[in-house]
């Protein structure tokens, strides 16, 4: 009952899709970002508790340990722990030459109460001038930090938090960045999946406006995705294991990419919890070996992590993701650690298998990647395929043109017709358990 009534909690009891025009208004109290009333009590019960996520929080900043987003952890000790020098920790650090926007709006929201009216006009002009200043830069992150400023100082400043809301909502988002999610590009980089959620969160939180609800479809896959885009194999660091997001470029993991990707993948938890998609991606989280202990990732650890949150088993999420018209895939041949993968994204394609990652050249005719439930086949050096997949899978057909009709044939089955998406890929469900051939070629030539 008592995790039931966390997660109802923490969702907002209505939540409106954006109107085209319509103002966006912020009329919450302070604090205002990311520690709204439910998660501010949540975290203060885990201090209570001593949890053991509040543990290493605690440990590190009663040890002064030198924190890489020192405003950040500074103003969240002092928000859960309730320990003036910390605040005053963050408002100094806040006001000297090295601070950045997103910071310095956490700090004015959550330290609010601990500012001077010097102060408060200091910091305030400082976020002005930082909201201001690169209207032209539209990336994630960047606009994340422009909406944090803006809600942030929103009853503080006459006009710019205003015209910021509004170019974030109305132009950027509505105008630009759903549109094409609806269309199926790819505008979002896995690497700006946490700073887009604390901007929906910021948002949803601030103004009761779900960002979400204009584009649907994206965001009903998008945890299911982030999951599947994943290495198998677990990569042990320092401090604690990880699993690590793919990237395009084959090199050593980024360990703050994968702390970042942790804490996106609980921020989405927490956005909606009552999804099945978030449910299977929490029963992946839970797991105490992947409990984040650095320096960087100790304050989003406790943060965002909710360990009353019910969680279903990930083994229950689909072995393959590619939805229509994305020209993305991602499949793995079970949820063990030690799986096969495959990935097609940002114009790369790539395999994991043994413990290693390698490009894949799908020129240089390759042979179908088999994965269990789905097979890949690389239709550039060849039309011609014999399969088998298990449990009602499909193959997926990469390296044709993109948008491309093509005729189809599976053994045994009637020929037909099939578009191949914007990446060159074309899904064919195939009978399961026995190996079939599968034949393709252009629309209107012989065989």
């Amino acid at each position: 009952m008592w995790c039931a009534a966390i997660a109802a909690a923490q969702t907002p009891a209505a939540v409106r899709t954006p109107v085209p025009s319509e103002p966006v208004v912020v009329s919450t109290d302070h604090p205002r970002l990311l520690l709204r009333p439910a998660r501010l009590r949540l975290l203060r019960r885990e201090r209570e508790r001593t949890s053991m996520r509040w543990q290493q929080f605690f440990t590190l900043m009663a040890g002064h340990a030198p924190m890489p987003e020192p405003g950040l952890a500074q103003a969240l000790y002092y928000q859960v722990a309730e320990d003036a020098d910390a605040g005053r920790a963050a408002i100094a650090w806040a006001l000297g030459a090295a601070a950045d926007l997103r910071q310095q709006a956490l700090v004015f929201d959550w330290c609010q109460d601990l500012l001077s009216e010097a102060q408060k006009r200091d910091l305030t002009a400082r976020m002005v001038k930082g909201m201001t200043q690169t209207p032209s830069d539209e990336s994630v992150p960047a606009v994340r930090s422009r909406v944090l400023a803006a809600v942030a100082l929103f009853d503080h400043v006459p006009d710019a938090p205003r015209r910021e809301l509004e170019r974030a909502v109305h132009g950027w988002w509505e105008g630009r960045m759903a549109p094409a999610l609806n269309a199926g590009r790819n505008v979002i980089p896995r690497d700006d999946a946490y700073g887009l959620y604390e901007l929906l969160h910021v948002i949803r939180d601030n103004t009761n406006l779900d960002l979400r609800e204009s584009a649907r479809a994206f965001f009903k896959d998008y945890p299911i995705a982030h999951l599947l885009s994943y290495y198998p194999a677990v990569f042990p660091a320092p401090e604690n294991d990880y699993y690590i997001g793919a990237e395009p470029r084959i090199e050593e993991p980024d360990l703050r990419l994968a702390a970042a990707s942790r804490a996106a993948d609980m921020a989405m938890v927490a956005f909606d919890t009552n999804a099945l998609e978030s449910q299977m991606l929490q029963g992946w989280l839970m797991h105490d070996r992947f409990l984040m202990r650095s320096t960087f990732a100790t304050p989003y650890e406790f943060l965002w992590a909710n360990p009353y949150q019910p969680g279903l088993s990930y083994y229950h999420a689909p072995l393959a993701w590619h939805p229509a018209g994305s020209g993305e895939l991602f499949a793995r041949s079970s949820w063990e650690d030690s799986a096969a993968w495959f990935g097609l994204f940002r114009g790369v394609m790539q395999v994991f298998e043994g413990g290693h990652v390698r490009a894949v050249d799908g020129a240089r005719s390759p042979a179908p990647v088999l994965l269990g439930p789905a097979a890949v086949c690389f239709a550039r050096t060849s039309r011609k395929f014999r399969v088998m997949v298990e449990q009602g899978g499909a193959v997926y057909l990469v390296g044709l043109d993109p948008g491309h009709t093509y005729q189809v044939e599976v053994d045994d089955e009637e020929m037909f017709e099939a578009d191949s998406d914007r990446g060159g890929i074309l899904a064919v469900e195939v009978p399961a358990g026995k190996e079939v051939g599968v034949r393709i070629r252009e629309q209107g030539l012989r065989p």
